[in-house]
């Protein structure tokens, strides 16, 4: 697995516009629907996507089932998904998602094999992290 270094989240960072986040809760509780808030405060567009509450309008946005429901341009994929179910996550915005930056998997979500997919795409990765703690970290 390699690393990311600092340089490479900022640029990464600076560099995306919208973000899909992938399993978005409404709980207020939890860290996909704190994350979303957080990005969404700092400038991005969040595109909430989860099948169970499609339709509902969240940070100025419209709730989609799916990465194939997105309109428009997505420059990184945020996953709150178990490792174990970040790969299908990845697969999916590899073939949905034209012009793609990343794909970040949120902390303790690590697929290797999907990552290598994603870069093999020319798609950078970053797992194990979270853009809400690295966001302030880094002095973005």
């Amino acid at each position: 697995m390699s690393r990311n270094t600092d340089t490479d989240l900022i640029e990464l960072l600076r560099s995306v516009k919208t973000i899909a986040v992938v399993g978005w809760s409404p709980n207020p509780g939890r860290a996909s629907n704190s994350v979303a808030r957080f990005l969404a405060t700092h400038g991005y567009r969040v595109v909430p996507v989860n099948p169970g509450h499609a339709g509902k309008k969240v940070l100025g946005e419209t709730v989609v089932a799916h990465l194939s429901d997105i309109e428009g341009r997505v420059d990184m994929v945020d996953i709150f998904r178990r490792s174990e179910k970040a790969g299908e996550v990845v697969d999916d915005a590899l073939q949905y998602l034209d012009g793609l930056k990343a794909v970040w998997m949120q902390l303790g979500v690590v697929d290797d094999a999907a990552a290598d997919r994603a870069r093999a795409a020319g798609v950078k990765v970053v797992m194990d992290r979270c853009p809400a703690i690295e966001i302030p970290r880094l002095g973005l």
